[in-house]
């Protein structure tokens, strides 16, 4: 049993798991994901450049189809072939360094965009308050982002609720996202589609007298007299 154990644990290998998770923002697919973990545990092993036949033996692929694969791997820079000098004997080899560069340069934009617009949205609701917003009231956004998981565009319609309704404060906008998150709303569309429902159930004159003005703040639901 200890021998066992012992050869399960010589043989597990260390990925990184950005790999796993995120191989399709590198536009590869689950064959060429194989090929490129069939290279890594190869060169693990001392073969620092398998042969397509070999690769495609541990594979459901021909070594023509592992070759072509291979060839777009290289084309597309996220693969490549060195030379190395030893002894006035040169040796090749595979390096993923290019696709390591790849990976974690497209997480970083990835978070770089994210912070920016994280950034946008407190800039926005400072220009529609007319005032810097409390610790608390950042706190709150960053709730509704992190933990809630609201979608921005939602958060922005639901501030544009409390504005048009003239009640222009966190506890009525948080009012709005949890009645929308009740009735499993998740996109603008289905939140306008909502308000519209609404209205149409309106009083037929009360109705004809909100379509002579289109910021009537009683076309918009009054969510904190629900």
């Amino acid at each position: 049993m200890k021998d066992n154990l012992q050869r399960i644990l010589l043989d597990q290998i260390s990925l990184p798991a950005e790999l796993i998770r995120n191989y399709t923002s590198l536009s590869i697919n689950e064959t060429q994901l194989s090929i490129i973990l069939q290279i890594f545990i190869a060169q693990r092993n001392g073969d620092l450049l398998p042969t397509p036949e070999e690769i495609a033996k541990q594979l459901t692929i021909s070594s023509h189809e592992c070759s072509e694969l291979l060839r777009q791997l290289i084309q597309r820079n996220l693969l490549r072939i060195e030379e190395q000098q030893d002894n006035h004997m040169i040796t090749e080899s595979y390096s993923l360094d290019p696709l390591w560069e790849q990976l974690y340069r497209k997480k970083e934009e990835k978070t770089d965009a994210s912070a920016q617009k994280i950034g946008e949205v407190f800039k926005k609701f400072e220009q529609e308050f007319g005032r810097i917003l409390s610790p608390f009231e950042i706190d709150m956004i960053n709730n509704w982002l992190d933990e809630d998981r609201y979608d921005l565009e939602l958060i922005y319609a639901a501030l544009r609720e409390a504005v048009l309704m003239g009640k222009l404060n966190f506890k009525y906008i948080d009012r709005i996202l949890i009645e929308w998150k009740k009735k499993g709303i998740k996109s603008v569309q289905q939140a306008q589609e909502s308000s519209k429902a609404f209205r149409q159930h309106q009083p037929a004159g009360r109705v004809n007298r909100q379509e002579d003005n289109r910021y009537d703040k009683s076309l918009y639901y009054n969510w904190l007299e629900e």
